[in-house]
């Protein structure tokens, strides 16, 4: 049978749902609603003064050199300097610090002002009356308050009893300032009233407001396969995120312009010097010609010396064309030899016919005939161009540098390999037309020398004219790029800012609170209860020892020993009679009637459910005896107000007779046979066999024998007389018990058990404030007295 009850019990707490855990916390509910009470509360202050978080944003289109289209092709001839990007480079470009340093000073956001707050101090970016620019933002001394009065009527500001006027330097403690009109200040005035608000100003570096910025800053691509780049930034003033979002893409635009026009420029004054030279050779060439008709009155050449003039003329212009692409390519590779750094432009020349090349981008390639050689050019260009404006903007050590500079480390012996080659050839070519005008110049000699001479200078003079036209051509159009240089993006989207704040979002703060309060609060229960080192529920009996479980007890809070009697109903009565019918499943019948009653330490309520326990047999009309064999700390006599002058050390010892120890107490068929003197050596009486002699005397008289003994941890009383005994019911009281000790009584009894041993838990109290309640929830009700109480009653019980 008692096999049967413990595998019952595991099978419900095998059992347990998730309503079991539920109730399990229940009882703590006023500690929930304090602590949400409390946190809600905080969070309502937190809400009240946390200022609000709006998203400004912006979008721009990158020319990208992987994506161009047909339409863009009369915009890249006016565009000779312009180079397509590359929309990663482009965007490291966005978050550099040199474009952020230059947006915090055109922007004066070195020199933030405040508006002091009753709990918390708030950007005054838009109702500040005034603008702070500093004379010299690289020498800024850091401060962190500088509080000043506007007066509006006399437009000047109050700083530490010192007046300062509107739009002028004026020489202050923290440096050369000007004070401006804030353009936002009016509206903001009108709006709100700010005029009576107490403002200040802080001065921080320009590195560290750049590197503020840029934390809360994202640039990013808005897919792989777009060109489009994706700005935004939060910040509580919407305005303030307008105006830096705005201003980044206004200086990056500059920035890339003013590459362009730096690069046009210096090509520009390349081409005017060339200029100059070639005007003072063809003046002096046709002076010459000149002063040449007017000397020997030369006014026509016979047909065969212009058929000689002209043949000579192409081959000699073949050899100046040679000659300058040899000193083109000469002047390349002597460029490729001696530039220490990969920055720089390679000079422009003339094709080598002397023709305007429509089509060429870049002067470098422009007079160099060979299209490999070209290309090659051009790409070291493209690379250089790229190399420069990233340089600008990005640390030398940064990838997308070194990645620059490897390419054109490596393009550079590609180029002077092919440049080896152009020149063997052009020498060749060379060689072949010198032996061509060797053979016409041995047939001019019919010519008279005078002809001769002048077709000499004529041809010197049509070589001259060819460059000078296409040098003129060349400053044309670097000119015209130089005027019309546009950046290589457009701005689709200027940056507008949110109608509702992107943080913080009450109700998702609401509802995280929320969910943490109960989080927390069962977290604390649970923790409490784990660290709490006494039996807190029947689980933690059912954790620490395998004894089976006869009967629980409430609390009693009337501090009466004794809760039960004749006709009475209450809660706690109908436990002890629930007890007594529980103890026929132990196995008390008439046969079997001793029942032993200890627990681990003194003060759990053995003595209680005895007295009780013995009421509640006595009631059924059964004798009950209940013997006082704690020897060592009796308490039975002393609650039913009966001298133990003699008593069961008397009897064990051999001084008095079993009959003289019996005692009526006031209840029916209730008798107690109290201890006697606390004798020295109350084990030893104990172990002399005169108790199992007094044993089977009662059971003769008596229907039922409860004998309650000392605790079995501090001695071993309880183990002795429970070989005597039926049933030995182990007392654990709730909250009072120690886990340690049930943990304790598991081991020890697999060395000396006790007989048919079943635990009554005893003193059960509510958990949280429910101390009238059952507290454990196993379905038992009130009796119907305690149902007539109010509920008020029933809580201060």
């Amino acid at each position: 049978m008692t096999q049967d009850i413990h595998t019952t019990d595991n099978e419900n707490s095998d059992n347990a749902s998730i309503g079991d855990l539920f109730y399990q916390f229940v009882p703590y509910w006023p500690y929930f609603v304090g602590l949400l009470i409390i946190t809600m509360a905080c969070t309502w202050i937190y809400l009240r003064y946390k200022m609000p978080v709006y998203q400004t944003t912006a979008t721009l289109l990158i020319k990208d050199d992987k994506n161009t289209t047909p339409a863009s092709e009369l915009q890249d001839a006016f565009d000779m300097f312009g180079a397509k990007k590359n929309v990663e480079n482009e965007v490291e470009v966005l978050q550099s610090k040199t474009l952020m340093k230059q947006v915090v000073e055109n922007l004066h956001l070195y020199a933030p002002v405040s508006s002091v707050g009753r709990v918390i101090d708030q950007s005054a970016y838009v109702r500040s009356p005034i603008v702070i620019e500093v004379k010299n933002p690289d020498s800024i001394r850091p401060v962190k308050q500088v509080h000043f009065r506007f007066n509006d009527r006399n437009q000047t500001i109050n700083i530490n009893d010192t007046i300062l006027r509107l739009n002028q330097w004026q020489f202050t403690s923290y440096g050369t300032l000007k004070f401006t009109l804030n353009p936002y200040f009016h509206l903001s005035d009108h709006i709100a009233g700010t005029k009576t608000e107490d403002y200040y100003f802080s001065l921080i570096s320009v590195q560290k407001s750049a590197n503020d910025i840029l934390k809360g800053i994202s640039v990013t691509p808005s897919s792989k396969q777009s060109t489009v780049i994706d700005l935004s930034i939060e910040g509580p003033v919407p305005q303030r995120g307008q105006d830096i979002l705005n201003e980044l893409l206004d200086v990056y635009k500059e920035a890339a312009i003013l590459d362009k026009n730096v690069l046009a420029s210096n090509t520009l004054k390349f081409v005017n010097e060339r200029l100059k030279y070639v005007e003072g050779d063809l003046d002096s060439v046709e002076t010459s010609l000149q002063h040449f008709k007017a000397k020997n009155k030369i006014v026509d050449i016979s047909s065969q010396g212009q058929i000689y003039l002209q043949t000579l003329a192409a081959n000699d212009q073949k050899i100046s064309d040679i000659n300058m692409q040899i000193a083109m390519i000469n002047q390349v590779e002597k460029y490729l030899n001696t530039k220490s750094d990969v920055g720089g432009i390679v000079p422009p020349s003339m094709d080598i016919s002397g023709s305007v090349d429509m089509n060429a981008s870049v002067p470098a390639t422009s007079g160099v005939s060979d299209p490999v050689l070209a290309n090659l050019l051009q790409k070291l260009s493209d690379l250089q161009l790229q190399y420069v404006q990233m340089k600008k903007v990005v640390p030398e050590n940064n990838p997308s540098i070194v990645a620059l500079a490897n390419g054109i480390n490596k393009l550079k012996p590609q180029i002077l390999e092919n440049i080896k080659s152009q020149r063997k050839n052009l020498i060749a070519g060379k060689n072949d037309i010198i032996r061509s005008n060797d053979q016409y110049s041995s047939m001019l000699t019919s010519i008279p020398s005078k002809e001769r001479e002048l077709l000499s200078i004529t041809r010197q003079q049509a070589i001259k004219n060819n460059i000078y036209t296409f040098l003129l051509q060349k400053r044309e159009e670097t000119a015209l790029s130089f005027a019309s240089a546009v950046a290589d993006s457009r701005v689709i989207d200027k940056a507008e800012s949110s109608d509702v704040p992107v943080s913080p979002k009450k109700k998702l703060i609401y509802l995280t609170v929320f969910v943490g309060t109960i989080i927390l609060g069962i977290a604390i229960v649970y923790i409490k209860e784990m660290l709490t080192r006494t039996v807190q529920d029947r689980s933690d009996i059912e954790r620490y020892t395998n004894i089976p479980f006869l009967g629980e007890v409430n609390y009693d809070r009337s501090k009466s020993p004794f809760v039960i009697a004749e006709g009475k109903r209450s809660f706690i009565a109908e436990q002890f009679r629930q007890l007594r019918t529980s103890l026929g499943y132990m196995g008390i019948d008439n046969a079997h009637k001793r029942i032993l009653m200890t627990s681990s330490i003194s003060g759990e309520g053995k003595s209680f459910i005895a007295i009780n326990l013995g009421i509640s047999l006595g009631l059924m009309g059964k004798k009950v005896a209940l013997l006082e064999l704690d020897l060592r700390k009796p308490k039975l006599s002393e609650q039913f107000h009966i001298s133990r002058k003699t008593g069961l050390s008397s009897f064990l010892v051999g001084k008095t007779n079993r009959e003289n120890l019996i005692k009526e107490t006031s209840f029916p068929n209730l008798y107690l046979l109290p201890a006697g003197p606390i004798p020295p050596n109350p084990s030893e009486l104990i172990s002399n066999g005169r108790l199992a002699e007094l044993l089977n005397y009662l059971e003769e008289t008596f229907d039922y024998i409860i004998i309650d003994t000392a605790p079995v941890n501090p001695v071993t009383d309880a183990y002795i007389i429970s070989k005597l005994t039926d049933v030995t019911l182990f007392v654990v009281r709730h909250d009072y018990t120690p886990k340690v000790f049930l943990q304790k009584l598991s081991e020890q009894n697999k060395i000396k058990n006790l007989k048919n041993s079943a635990i009554v838990y005893n003193g059960i109290k509510g958990k949280g404030i429910k101390k009238y309640g059952y507290g454990y929830g196993y379905g038992y009700g009130y009796t119907d007295d305690e149902f007539k109480r109010s509920w008020w009653q029933r809580i201060i019980k």
